[in-house]
């Protein structure tokens, strides 16, 4: 049997298996915190590296539609296409959490809101970054599958915007409900 054929046999028992894991586990109200693992992702003025990121994050679910979270993204460090300053840069954010169901268990959501960023240093050749932090928008798409009501996967994109520079997080994320 090809190696192709046997990954998708196995991928599909793992989806049917956590399909048929557990019980109805639609969003529903309540409080959860979660941590994710990820790249980080830069690619502008003159910058063009990427790194380990890791984040924490808490919100409450009001309904299976909206939520609201808050978080704390490592962005790692980054370090400049030519010679310069490497950066370390961290994020501390509040969001709106907009959530479509696809099915009882998986569903797609988008979120936006601030982010107060810090960086250890400014960044070089930009007008207006001498001071190390600053608060900006950031924003971000993910989908997430329910295993039970107090655990599910979430695999998120977010664009964190520093100045004029966009950092770029795509992670994995585990998410636990109370």
């Amino acid at each position: 049997m090809s190696k192709n054929k046997m990954l998708s046999r196995a991928l599909f028992a793992v989806l049917i298996g956590a399909a048929t894991f557990g019980a109805q586990a639609a969003e529903k109200p309540g409080f959860y915190l979660g941590a994710g693992v990820g790249q980080s992702f830069v690619d502008e003025t003159g910058y063009d590296d990427e790194d380990t990121a890791f984040s924490a994050f808490g919100g409450y679910q009001f309904n299976q539609w909206f939520g609201l979270e808050a978080g704390y993204a490592d962005l790692g460090e980054l370090e400049p296409g030519a010679a310069g300053t490497s950066l370390e840069a961290s994020s501390a954010y509040l969001t709106a959490v907009g959530t479509l169901p696809f099915t009882d268990r998986f569903s797609g959501y988008a979120k936006a809101g601030f982010q107060r960023w810090d960086l250890d240093t400014s960044i070089p050749g930009l007008a207006g970054t001498g001071d190390d932090s600053g608060t900006d928008p950031t924003y971000g798409l993910g989908l997430q599958y329910r295993f039970t009501d107090a655990f599910a996967l979430r695999g998120e994109y977010s664009r964190f915007e520093i100045e004029d520079v966009d950092v770029d997080l795509a992670q994995l994320q585990a998410r636990f409900d109370f």
